[in-house]
């Protein structure tokens, strides 16, 4: 699900070929027992999107848990174990620089929702079908 654009900047070739592939590393290493934080051991984590910045040296990582069940705490520790995780990224990675990783929710599946709703309740204005 990447996306050219998220935000008001449109990615670069690059980007998103390295976005992709860091999102394929990091959903990799999240099925690895190597993160032992309580709030994400066990923790089924939809990595949607990788994000990185023009000068590759951050990467923002847009994630689902499961069912969205403990949300804030899953992205908080998903947060405090990144340099865990970052890490393990670089060991797989052939670029000069590791990014550093910072985990946020992706809205996007509730932004499409709420579109969805809306164009249901034009189509729909007085509720019947």
């Amino acid at each position: 699900m990447a996306s050219a654009k998220r935000g008001h900047k449109t990615a670069s070739k690059r980007q998103l070929r390295v976005g992709e592939e860091l999102r394929h590393i990091i959903a990799a290493v999240l099925t690895k027992d190597i993160i032992h934080d309580p709030d994400v051991a066990g923790a089924s984590v939809t990595i949607t999107e990788v994000k990185p910045s023009p000068d590759m040296r951050n990467a923002t990582v847009y994630v689902t848990p499961l069912g969205g069940a403990n949300e804030e705490a899953v992205i908080a520790g998903l947060n405090r174990t990144a340099g865990v995780i970052q890490a393990e990224m670089g060991r797989q990675l052939t670029m000069k620089f590791t990014p550093k990783l910072m985990f946020k929710k992706d809205d996007s599946f509730d932004y499409a929702r709420h579109i969805d709703d809306l164009i249901r309740k034009n189509k729909h204005p007085d509720g019947a079908e």
